[in-house]
């Protein structure tokens, strides 16, 4: 008949490998952003007519990775359209929130604030302005 191993042995064991789990992940240098390492967009992006931003909602220019609000007529607020869980594109807007088609996460698009996870970081703030008359996002020339 084989001997047992004591309660108090395996216990420590379970113990000890969790405690090393726990160490990889804190030691883990993976950026907040996710695989979103660089948030879009890098160079400034004609987005098209200003009007096209419904005042007191948003759109998404997926092809160009932002979102764009307008609170109020005249004021834009822009926001990288990549989920800061994965790096997915988000697909659209419902109830003034973006959502992300990979894992679920959900974004308040006049903040940019992570409402549903997995993700728990914001969407980063995208520069936007109006310049002849043409939205443009991203940082200036």
């Amino acid at each position: 008949m084989p001997a047992q191993t004591p309660r108090r042995t395996v216990l420590k064991g379970a113990a000890l490998a969790g405690a090393a789990g726990l160490g990889v992940a804190a030691c883990s240098t993976e950026s907040k952003l996710g695989h979103a390492r660089v948030p879009t967009p890098t160079a400034p992006v004609d987005l098209g007519a200003p009007e096209e931003v419904p005042v007191g909602g948003a759109k998404l220019y997926r092809e160009q990775r932002v979102l764009v609000s307008c609170p109020a007529a005249g004021r834009y607020t822009a926001f990288s359209a990549q989920c800061t869980h994965a790096g997915c594109v988000l697909d659209r807007i419902e109830d003034n929130e973006g959502n992300c088609p990979c894992h679920g996460s959900r974004f308040d698009v006049t903040t940019g604030k992570a409402l549903k996870g997995p993700a728990t970081v914001p969407l980063p703030e995208v520069p936007v302005r109006v310049e002849n008359g043409r939205l443009i996002a991203g940082p200036e020339a």
